[in-house]
């Protein structure tokens, strides 16, 4: 029996003997968005798949400069009678995902004082706050994303440090980000730069000078590379991908061969990887299931209870390839 096949059994063998079987709070994981399609199925169906360390709700829109926010889930429910998703949520927390509020559409902050007060309507409606009106019922979230790409840019970085300023020692307020790979992004750059970021899944897609195109992953490695790696404020780095070729217009789909074979292996000696964002459940047929075994090859998961070594990077491409 050939080595590598050998160690294959060995690890599909502990796995059937392990009824409980989770990744350390540090290893690699998949992020994505759910809320935009009808008919990618409920937020739960989306975590019982397994696959997902990290769901964002797509998306709170018109926010800033006295604006009411509003939730904007696509159909999934009206903007001000969502919390029948305060169960789901829940459910997805329980299996230890992590479940955030992304802001979308234009944000509109005229000043530090008005990004304060967003935050504090933030804190108040979905991080545990006081409002007895809460959109999602009495569901408590795991923190907000910035995916802003049109608006103003202006004290979006003072938003996330009046968000910061919730954190407690008991509950932190996880913040992400999903900026535009092409360097520096023009709304997001300020504010990760503040260092309060735990997560960064750059999109790299739909802008072709540092995405993978026919073949080529180079234009895709020297921007993560060369750029976002070392980008200032940055804790976790996340390669942000298209689940399908439709997910994305403009390009940057990349076959999951492709992806495990020459692309994973090269950010993954970065110390501040932090695994992969996926645009979006209604997009993830099989993908994410696909993926999942390397994007962190140390470990493996299932419930999240316990761990279990996988097999190491360098035994990746005979896996691949058998």
């Amino acid at each position: 029996m050939a080595p590598c096949f050998r160690a294959l059994v060995i690890a599909i063998t502990s796995l059937l003997m392990i009824s409980s079987v989770i990744r350390s709070s540090d290893a690699a994981g998949i992020a994505t968005y759910w809320g935009q399609n009808t008919d990618e199925g409920s937020l739960e169906d989306a975590c019982r798949r397994g696959t997902y360390d990290y769901v964002n709700l797509a998306f709170l829109i018109n926010y800033g400069n006295g604006q009411t926010p509003e939730l904007n889930l696509a159909g999934h429910c009206e903007p001000s009678a969502c919390s029948s998703l305060s169960s789901e949520i829940k459910a997805c927390q329980k299996r230890g995902i992590q479940v955030l509020l992304s802001l979308g559409g234009a944000p509109n902050l005229s000043s530090r004082d008005d990004a304060k007060e967003v935050a504090s309507y933030l804190y108040n409606n979905f991080l545990g706050g006081e409002s007895e009106n809460r959109p999602l019922g009495d569901a408590v979230l795991d923190g907000i994303d910035f995916h802003i790409q049109a608006g103003r840019r202006d004290f979006l970085d003072d938003l996330a440090k009046a968000l910061s300023e919730y954190r407690t020692t008991e509950r932190r307020v996880h913040l992400s980000a999903a900026p535009q790979c092409s360097y520096p992004d023009y709304y997001l750059d300020a504010a990760t730069r503040t260092g309060l970021f735990d997560y960064v899944w750059v999109q790299f897609y739909n802008n072709p000078p540092c995405q993978y195109s026919m073949g080529n992953a180079n234009n895709l490695i020297n921007s993560w590379s060369s750029h976002w790696a070392s980008h200032p404020g940055v804790n976790k780095l996340f390669l942000g991908l298209p689940a399908s070729p439709e997910a994305a217009p403009s390009g940057g789909y990349i076959p999951h061969r492709m992806l495990i074979r020459e692309v994973l292996p090269q950010v993954q000696d970065y110390p501040n990887y932090g695994g992969v964002m996926l645009w979006n459940v209604y997009y993830d047929e099989n993908y994410s299931q696909a993926i999942r075994p390397y994007v962190n090859p140390e470990t493996l998961t299932f419930d999240r209870r316990s761990t279990i070594k996988y097999p190491r990077k360098s035994m990746i491409k005979s896996f691949v390839d058998e």
